[in-house]
């Protein structure tokens, strides 16, 4: 299939790029696409919450008062859960939200996502995107003039104009080819391939 080239500069088309069927115009699997999506977003917890138990809980070795003849109810210790100041009977630990997901998998669910943004006319291709400064200024005038407000900007290599001219920015981004993920593209209205990137993403995913 053919996907419309679109000229960065002036924002018109410049002829078209042919792409692999099988990377851009795959069916879209909603469950896949939902677990990978899920298993990335788990995977970036940091999981290090962590409480005391009763046993870690610092004082409590004494016995607070005997055993019977007080009329009050039993109590080995101060630091039972039931008391304030006490452990937690079920408390956090540090744990991993890892979830497994394998190669192919992702790479099924990465395809799917791609094709569902051609189908549903929020992947735009053009043929470079570069920036002469860091000018946040310069990158809005950019988007504007392609006609986008909400969307994420994919090269083929890292550009630090382009990381520092959108950083500030909520509703933009811009990455390279390695820093794309699941999340990422359907995060933003509209993803932005460069040519270079596109033929990255394409070589990668096939």
């Amino acid at each position: 299939m053919d996907i419309k080239l679109i000229d960065a500069n002036t924002g018109d088309a410049a002829g078209a790029v042919a792409v692999d069927d099988a990377v851009f115009a795959a069916a879209f699997n909603e469950p896949l696409v939902h677990q990978v999506v899920t298993a990335y977003m788990a995977k970036s917890r940091a999981g290090t919450k962590a409480q005391k138990s009763r046993s870690e809980v610092s004082g409590g070795g004494a016995k607070p008062w005997r055993q019977k003849g007080t009329g009050r109810a039993r109590a080995g210790s101060i630091r039972s859960p039931i008391w304030v100041g006490g452990g937690r009977a079920f408390p956090n630990k540090p744990r991993s939200y890892e979830q497994k997901v394998n190669r192919k998998m992702y790479r099924a669910a990465m395809r799917s996502i791609l094709s569902e943004l051609v189908r549903s006319g929020r992947l735009v291709v053009v043929d470079d995107f570069k920036l002469d400064a860091p000018k946040t200024k310069q990158f809005v005038s950019k988007m504007k003039q392609l006609g986008l407000q909400d969307a994420l900007v994919v090269t083929e290599g890292f550009d630090e104009n382009l990381y520092l001219a959108s950083r500030n920015l909520y509703n933009a981004d811009a990455t390279d080819v390695n820093g794309v993920d699941p999340v990422s593209l359907i995060g933003y209205e509209t993803v932005v391939l460069t040519q270079g990137a596109l033929k990255q993403l394409e070589e990668k995913l096939a």
